[in-house]
Formats: structure tokens, C-alpha cells, sequence
């Protein structure tokens, strides 16, 4: 039986022991004698500690399981398992492996120490030991494992918020990016627009006064055929050469194809230029429709017929809106970033189709729009795709996540359209999707903000 002894100077108890108002925490005692398993109780019970106690290893690493303590004292020589073998499962545990031990034994050997602090032990108590000793050690290591604890509380809560940040700083760092490329792509679309628009506006007018100096030639030629029907042997075989009856019809429709192209160029640069709006950057009162169509008309080549599968459809159900107050630019950057989508997912659900299965059921692009209750409008963008599942879809707004290939996407394009609705025009962003069957983005922003600042 080990000898538990107390000093007998009031001077060192009052030194040496903590009050019990400081000591706080779960102890457990693993030891194989009754009177030390006593004392000890007795001792850190007074303290103010709760005490948990074991008689062998095994009993410990049960206890230890559904009743973890902050602190171990364990006693080394033990039947069954020892305590250094019941420290070596204790470390070797991830839920129990940060517990301190703190063990008691009547073993003085230095190799003994030695091999206990190599197990993971804190600190030794050697038999008989101290009543003083034992608050003042225990209380050492429990402050200790409080603070280690609290530090490491605290780290993690500092990773965190570094973290944080660390994303915040990506995401603003890809938004800066992204605006970037967007206003360099509108600068580049004005630019050609502006370069492309004088030389076609100077044919397309020429065209028309060509159309009536043409007209006004053939009706000339048609009075000298009545007056002169029989022309000489050389002009007639010039004139049977040139094939006149054609060519009189073809300069009709080649003069009538050239003013059409020439219509289509003025609408396709009308096209760029309402994209880019680069001179509309500020909050002003718009035709949404203008803005969806200028984007379609970007997005064209990707809409077309491909050797391997036939072109996307767009059906449009647009209702009569109002000029509806908002940041023109930004908002076709939404209209680009869904109507890309749209065109990413029709493309993704034909990669395992023939063009014929494709045929019979073609990607089709719908857009609506409508008024809801003469505040709002609504714009509904939605593909017949292969739709998106529950697990991903309530990610799709987070910043940096995506479903495409490296090098498709970054990952902000729907995280920079929920911010230009929801924070820069005060509306609604939201994602309706059945896998197999489709994707339907719902926008939604007021017709009117001028009550706020913006």
C-alpha cells in the first residue's frame, strides 16, 4: 500500500495549494489500490474537481471513451494492462491522443521517466508523494490544457477568419477580373461598332440613290428597245451575249439583296453598340428587351447549326414592358452569363447524342418576360438541358463553385450576377432545375429605384 503523506508547515500548505475556487475541470484516477483511489478522490473532490476513477487500464479506456476527462492521473504498475501501455492507447486514439497524463508511481528509475514521457505522459508523481505536490501539479496541468485549449480555440478561429478572407480577396481579386473583361469586351465592341458604323451607314445610303440611278437606266433602255427594236448585228449579238432579260431582273435583286445585307449590318452594329452601352454606365431607364437581344446577337455563333448537331432555338414570349430604371451595362453582363449557361448545358446534354437524336429533340432557349403587380419585372431564361441536382443546385450562387471542365469556368459568373441583382438593383435572383429535364433562371427587379440611392 503507498503512503500518502502531508506536509506538516502551514506556511508550505498556504504556498503550496491552490484554492479550490481555482481549480476547475474532470479529473479521472486510474489506480489498482482501494486507499489511493480513496485519498485521491477525497483530495481533488475538496478541490472542487469532479472525479471519475478506474481500478485497471481497461476500465480507463472505457471510461475515457464516453466520459473523456481533462486531465489523467495513472498510476504505471497495474494487473492487466500497465499504465505505460494504457498511455501508448490513450496517444494512439485521435479522440483521446490531446488528454494529459499525469502519472503516479513509486518507480524513481530515470529510464522509466524517460519511457513514460515518450509515451506522452506531462509529468511524473513519485510515491509517496505529497498532498500539496498532487493539487499543485494537478492544477499546473489542468491551467495548462485550459490554456491549450483556449489557444487552440483561438487559432482556429483566426484560420478561419483567414480563410475567410482569404476567399473574400479571390473572390473580389475574379470579380475584379471578370468586370474587367466584361468593360474591355464593351470598350472592344464599341470600338469595332463605332469603326464598322460610318462606312456601312455611307453604302447603305448610296445603296438607295444606286437602287434609283439603276431604275432610272433600265427605263431608258426599255424606251430605246420600243423605239429602236432591231439594233445592229454587233450590239445584238453583245446584247444576246449579256443575257439583257436576266440582268435587267438580277440588278433588280442583287440591288434589293445589297440593301438587305446592308440593313442587317446597321442592325447587327445597333446590336453591339446597346450591348456595350459604354455610354450608358450610369443608372437610367432602359428597353430590357434591347439588352437580351443584343446579347443573343453576341452569342449568335454559338447558337448556329454545327456539322455534328443542329442549331439552338430560341423562343422568345416577351410581354409589353416599360423602360425599366437600372445599370444597363451590368445587366446584360447577366443576361450574358445566363444565356452562356443555357448554351453550356444544351451543349453538355448533346456530347453522347447523334445529330439525328438531337434533331428530334432540339435545345431550345426560352425567354419570357412579364410585369408582376406593376412594380416588378420578371425575366425567365430557362434551356431544356440536362438540369442541375438538388445537391449542387443551392451552391450554384457561391462564389468559385462550378460544374465545368477546368478552363470553362471560373466559378463567378452566377456568383457576379446574384450581386448585380440582388445588391446593385435591390431584385431576385433565383434557380428552378429538374435534372433531366432543365434549368429555369428567374430575375427579378423593381421598375422603378430612383426612390434610393444606387
Amino acid at each position: 500500500m503507498t503512503i500518502i503523506q502531508s506536509t506538516s508547515s502551514h506556511s508550505n500548505h498556504d504556498l503550496a495549494q491552490p484554492k479550490s475556487s481555482e481549480m476547475t475541470g474532470k479529473v479521472l484516477i486510474v489506480d489498482d489500490t482501494p486507499a489511493n483511489l480513496s485519498v485521491l478522490f477525497d483530495l481533488l473532490d475538496e478541490a472542487g474537481l469532479e472525479v471519475l476513477i478506474a481500478r485497471d487500464g481497461l476500465s480507463a479506456l472505457q471510461k475515457v471513451g464516453y466520459a473523456p476527462p481533462d486531465l489523467i492521473l495513472l498510476d504505471v504498475m497495474m494487473p492487466g494492462i500497465s499504465g505505460f501501455e494504457t498511455c501508448r492507447r490513450l496517444k494512439a486514439n485521435e479522440d483521446t491522443k490531446n488528454i494529459p497524463v499525469l502519472f503516479i508511481t513509486a518507480l524513481s528509475d530515470v529510464d522509466y521517466k524517460v519511457q513514460g514521457f515518450q509515451l506522452g505522459a506531462v509529468d511524473y508523481i513519485t510515491k509517496p508523494f505529497q498532498k500539496e505536490e498532487v493539487l499543485a501539479r494537478v492544477h499546473t496541468h489542468l491551467k495548462l490544457a485550459q490554456l491549450n485549449q483556449s489557444l487552440e480555440a483561438q487559432v482556429e478561429c483566426r484560420t478561419q477568419e483567414l480563410s475567410q478572407s482569404l476567399d473574400e480577396l479571390r473572390r473580389m481579386q475574379l470579380q475584379l477580373v471578370q468586370s474587367e473583361k466584361m468593360s474591355s469586351l464593351g470598350q472592344l465592341v464599341a470600338g469595332i461598332a463605332h469603326e464598322i458604323n460610318n462606312p456601312v451607314n455611307f453604302i447603305y445610303g448610296n445603296l438607295y440613290h444606286v437602287d434609283e440611278y439603276t431604275q432610272d437606266l433600265l427605263n431608258i433602255f426599255d424606251l430605246y428597245q420600243t423605239y429602236y427594236p432591231e439594233p445592229k448585228s454587233g450590239l445584238r449579238e453583245q446584247l444576246d451575249a449579256a443575257d439583257l432579260p436576266f440582268l435587267q431582273d438580277d440588278l433588280k435583286k442583287t440591288i434589293q439583296s445589297m440593301q438587305v445585307g446592308a440593313q442587317r449590318i446597321r442592325q447587327i452594329v445597333l446590336s453591339l453598340r446597346n450591348f456595350s452601352r459604354t455610354d450608358e454606365a450610369e443608372f437610367k431607364a432602359v428597353d430590357i428587351h434591347e439588352g437580351i437581344d443584343s446579347t443573343l446577337m453576341i452569342l449568335q455563333h454559338r447558337l448556329k447549326a454545327r456539322p455534328k448537331s443542329p442549331a439552338i432555338q430560341v423562343m422568345k414570349n416577351y410581354s409589353n414592358l416599360p423602360l425599366v430604371e437600372c445599370y444597363p451595362g451590368p445587366l446584360n453582363q447577366v443576361f450574358m452569363n445566363m444565356l452562356a449557361n443555357a448554351i453550356d448545358a444544351l451543349e453538355d446534354a448533346n456530347i453522347n447524342q447523334t445529330f439525328q437524336e438531337i434533331e428530334a429533340n432540339p435545345g431550345t432557349i426560352t425567354i419570357q418576360t412579364s410585369i408582376i403587380d406593376n412594380e416588378w419585372v420578371k425575366i425567365s431564361i430557362a434551356d431544356n438541358g440536362m438540369g442541375i441536382p438538388d445537391s449542387l443546385r443551392q451552391q450554384i450562387f457561391e462564389p468559385f463553385f462550378t460544374t465545368k471542365s477546368v478552363g470553362r469556368g471560373t466559378g463567378m459568373g452566377l456568383s457576379i450576377s446574384h450581386q448585380i441583382i440582388v445588391e446593385k438593383h435591390q431584385g431576385k435572383l433565383d434557380c428552378i432545375s429538374i435534372p433531366e429535364t432543365g434549368t429555369e433562371f428567374l430575375i427579378q427587379i423593381p421598375i422603378h429605384q430612383s426612390h434610393r440611392s444606387l
